[in-house]
């Protein structure tokens, strides 16, 4: 469709940003609700993202999304930090208020948890221990938003050990890290199991998780989704496992954003899925 004077504009910043799949999702709401709006993918170099970020406000952008390598900045640019963004310690979602303050919020923690829920309904947050592999950025959201929905205790696995130890001191007495060299004795009595890892990506080296001490009843769940069905995710299958590839997440995050720039609250379905499967072939 056309847009007119009075078109709304969002977008997202990165360097680089020809990978992100942002704009097709947006796109897609865009054209299904039939939106006088439009959203921009913009190549911002590093030097330049605090201008970027600051002049949001000055040329009539509703909004935009913030990916790597701008998060950080991100969170040090905004005026307003939602609670998650806090505890995450990064900003990917920014929307501009009325006033022209920055608000900044972070939506791969309830991004994350709202596709675990419609994936795997059966799973009971408060009713054993976690796993999470990894302690970046992810891993930080996905602590979060198990924090949030009640699990009693997050072990936290990385090959470099001192930053699963900086997680950890971040979030308090819920959290254990747990040696890379016992991280299959770890999955004994746990619930869930996420990997946050690149590790099985496409392109990356291999995730080696023995499982023979998943519980049966264990949810798997991997950030991965190039290729949507990883290694971890066949071996977790094959054994009985309930699984949950990465491609939820990153459909649902995008839809709190969505909803503050364009007034509509949009559905995540298969014909979204459809759309962003189609181009990763």
């Amino acid at each position: 469709m056309s847009l007119s004077g009075n078109a709304i504009v969002a977008g997202i910043i990165g360097w680089p940003i020809n990978h992100s799949r942002s704009p097709l999702i947006h796109g897609h709401w865009l054209q299904k609700y039939g939106i006088d709006g439009t959203y921009v993918p913009f190549a911002v170099h590093p030097d330049n993202a605090v201008d970027a970020i600051r002049s949001l406000p000055k040329i009539g952008i509703a909004g935009i999304n913030v990916t790597v390598p701008h998060k950080v900045t991100a969170f040090n640019v905004v005026d307003v930090r939602d609670a998650a963004s806090e505890a995450i310690g990064a900003v990917n979602t920014i929307v501009v208020q009325s006033d022209g303050s920055l608000h900044g919020s972070n939506t791969d923690a309830p991004g994350l948890l709202a596709h675990l829920q419609v994936s795997a309904p059966d799973w009971k947050p408060k009713a054993a221990p976690a796993v999470i592999l990894g302690a970046g950025g992810s891993a930080r959201a996905a602590v979060h938003a198990l924090l949030e929905a009640g699990v009693p205790e997050i072990r936290i696995i990385n090959r470099t050990k001192s930053k699963a130890e900086n997680l950890a001191s971040n979030f308090g007495e819920h959290i254990k890290v747990v040696n890379w060299s016992d991280r299959a004795s770890s999955l004994a009595e746990c619930g869930l199991l996420v990997n946050t890892t690149s590790l099985g990506m496409k392109g990356q080296q291999p995730l080696e998780m023995p499982l023979d001490d998943l519980p049966k009843t264990a949810v798997v769940y991997d950030i991965v989704y190039v290729p949507l069905e990883t290694n971890l995710l066949a071996t977790a299958r094959a054994r009985g496992n309930k699984v949950v590839d990465g491609l939820g997440m990153l459909l649902h995050q995008a839809t709190p954003g969505f909803h503050a720039w364009f007034g509509v609250n949009p559905t995540v379905d298969e014909a979204l899925r459809k759309v962003i499967l189609d181009d990763l072939k």
